[in-house]
């Protein structure tokens, strides 16, 4: 039985994560790999581990990401058909993951670190995991990662979307327009390490008008064919 592999990119605070999650809960036998917290769980732990921001920066090209993956014993499981991180064995929650703080730092040094072994890591486990699942891979960078990759989706929003987005999760904890300056930033930073390019094959979905993460996740479906079997539901 041939397994699919989605890949889906898009811009900082589009919705990628939730657009996976409810794929997966449509799609049969599907999982998700969520690189980008892998990616955030290594310079995360960077960061707790007393490292400074501005020296990880100006280090970034001496870093190979995969060898600190394997310093700090940090291993990718997939639990309930998604992406759960740990470190020596104790789960790395969510909410670190997706602090502001490590969001930044991720965008900051994710650009300029190596990350050779870490694709080779990744293109490895997909190629495993796709023999007996459908695959949605999120993070950057996918099409350099795994080139095989059946459907490659960018999804985009407005700024002012995006902010009011991160609000909700952020729990209105954060002022809207510091939140919009600061995804801004970040979307600098991600367009230099060139992590906003499209390929040919790239298929961008605007959800700036969509109300709810299920329209959102429809407009990804309409482009979805599993030759085996149809959606569930």
């Amino acid at each position: 039985m041939e397994h699919v592999v989605i890949g889906i990119e898009g811009l900082v605070g589009a919705g990628k994560t939730s657009i996976c999650r409810e794929l997966i809960k449509i799609l049969p036998n599907t999982i998700l790999l969520n690189g980008g917290n892998l990616y955030r769980a290594i310079v995360y732990v960077m960061m707790k581990s007393g490292a400074n921001l501005d020296k990880l920066k100006a280090q970034a090209k001496e870093i190979d990401i995969k060898t600190v993956m394997d310093l700090f014993h940090i291993e990718l499981k997939i639990e309930n058909n998604e992406t759960k991180i740990y470190m020596d064995g104790h789960i790395i929650e969510e909410e670190e993951l997706q602090s502001r703080q490590a969001s930044l730092a991720v965008s900051e040094v994710g650009g300029k670190a190596n990350n050779e072994a870490l694709f080779v890591f990744a293109r490895n486990l997909i190629e495993h995991l796709k023999i007996e699942h459908n695959i949605i891979v999120s993070g950057r960078s996918l099409m350099q990662i795994y080139p095989k990759t059946d459907y490659h989706f960018f999804i985009t929003a407005s700024l002012e979307e995006r902010a009011r987005r991160k609000s909700i999760q952020y729990k209105g904890e954060v002022d809207i327009e510091e939140l919009v300056n600061h995804i801004a930033k970040r979307d600098e930073l991600q367009k230099q390490a060139g992590f906003y390019e499209l390929s040919d094959n790239t298929i961008c979905i605007d959800v700036t008008d969509c109300k709810t993460v299920e329209e959102s996740t429809q407009k990804v479906l309409n482009h979805i064919k599993l030759p085996q079997c149809q959606p569930k539901g």
